[in-house]
């Protein structure tokens, strides 16, 4: 097995569904321009409030997607 490099790249996802939802919408789009994805990591999750209700979630994650030879 061949020895690989990988860059990690930060995104933001959002929903008014879910975290999950922020998570999977953030990692489709990114995979309409990168190749290779591997991995995520869960960085950072808020919130936006509307009169006391949850309105939208935020989640920052870290993406990592190794690079071509």
């Amino acid at each position: 097995m061949p020895d690989h490099v990988y860059k990690v790249i930060e995104i933001v996802g959002s929903s008014t569904v879910s975290t999950d939802d922020a998570i999977r919408t953030a990692i489709a789009k990114a995979g309409k321009t990168l190749r290779h994805m591997n991995w995520f990591e869960v960085v950072q999750t808020r919130g936006h409030i509307v009169d006391g209700e949850v309105a939208h979630f935020q989640v920052m994650l870290k993406v990592g997607f190794r690079i071509e030879d």
